[in-house]
């Protein structure tokens, strides 16, 4: 029986890809480098704002003081800029209130800034989700399960109670590495050929096709 969803931030709930785009951008420009097509960015993102700017500049300027340039420069445009594009995505609200309604917990678990996270998903999916986790000092990034272990131990659930669900190879990492049941969705940012390589169990089309798997595992 599944009590308890977690889910990844960038790609599965929310469409981010264009505004971290444009911020990234907006630093390469800045520093005089070349820019990227917002869809070059769906490869790039899942692992932190550092290790995007780094995919991000020139192979021959990634240097950790030229990293830490670009992303201070990301940074300070995305904090302005971080709601212009991005929205939860076609039916993650509805999902989200029909397993609340079933008295399945439902939590975040994202590489993104942890305060970041807050902000973005209060503006998105305002009052839904009462546990959000994030990247920050000392916290290991996914595919570590530190963050969902620490979720479950929260609700009080077992690994064989959860899913997690996610976009990419790392989310799926991350449910197999902390024994959660690994649901890839084909809405974000990865295509099936990933998620199914790095072990999905399930691949869910649309946000209702979650809700159909979650009750498939109920039986």
């Amino acid at each position: 029986m599944v009590k308890l969803a977690v889910f990844d931030l960038d790609g599965t709930l929310l469409n981010t890809i264009e505004d971290l785009a444009n911020s990234v951008n907006y630093a390469l420009d800045v520093l005089g480098y070349p820019t990227h097509e917002v869809e070059a960015y769906k490869y790039m993102v899942g692992s932190g704002i550092p290790n995007l700017v780094f995919r991000a500049l020139p192979e021959n300027k990634r240097s950790e003081a030229e990293v830490d340039m670009a992303k201070d420069i990301m940074l300070s445009h995305y904090k302005d800029h971080y709601a212009d594009k991005t929205c939860a995505y076609d039916g993650i609200k509805e999902l989200l209130l029909k397993l609340k309604e079933n008295s399945v917990h439902i939590a975040v678990c994202t590489n993104k800034a942890h305060n970041m996270a807050l902000k973005v998903m209060e503006k998105c999916l305002p009052g839904i989700f009462g546990t959000v986790i994030g990247k920050s000092e000392g916290r290991p990034l996914k595919p570590d399960p530190f963050s969902v272990n620490e979720i479950m131990a929260l609700y009080g659930v077992a690994p064989s109670e959860t899913v997690f669900i996610g976009d990419s190879g790392v989310d799926i990492k991350t449910a197999i590495n902390s024994g959660a049941t690994p649901i890839g969705v084909l809405w974000g940012f990865r295509d099936e050929k990933e998620l199914k390589e790095n072990g999905a169990l399930y691949i869910a089309k649309t946000p209702n096709d979650i809700y159909e798997i979650i009750n498939a595992l109920e039986v």
